[in-house]
């Protein structure tokens, strides 16, 4: 299925995509059909199967004071390094069964609204950079 996904091209078309469909998350992997084949998410550490696939919420938290497109372009990044290997960030909805081992949303039967693409993800890596002091913990 990941290969008929609609592909979102900018980051005002993640944004639009956030903003009509509430609950959103992204996930790095193969696609979909690979995810459905393969199962849901496993810790490798503990050797532990989770009772779902390990997503990042896409929505920002109530909390957030700056600009939506902010939290979005943080998200997209943060995990822009699972990209690799034919892995790439698909956005889907999904019913959340837990939490896994690094605090993420584990979600069950997912199902996918997109693929984010290139042009999209160097869109999200440039706003981050200008708008982030990137890198920076709270140790510093």
């Amino acid at each position: 299925m990941s290969g008929g996904l609609p592909v979102l091209d900018s980051l005002d078309g993640v944004m639009r995509v956030v903003h009509d469909h509430p609950r959103l998350f992204v996930r790095y992997s193969k696609g979909p059909d690979t995810d459905r084949r393969d199962g849901p998410s496993r810790d490798y550490e503990a050797g532990v199967d989770l009772p779902g696939w390990s997503v990042t919420t896409l929505e920002p938290e109530p909390w957030w004071p700056r600009p939506p497109a902010d939290w979005v372009a943080r998200r997209l990044c943060k995990y822009d390094e699972l990209g690799e290997d034919d892995r790439f960030p698909w956005v889907l909805t999904g019913r959340i069964v837990g939490q896994g081992p690094d605090h993420e949303p584990l979600v069950a039967e997912p199902v996918p609204v997109a693929k984010v693409g290139r042009r999209a993800l160097a869109e999200a890596r440039q706003r981050y950079e200008e708008r982030f002091d990137v890198g920076r913990g709270s140790a510093d």
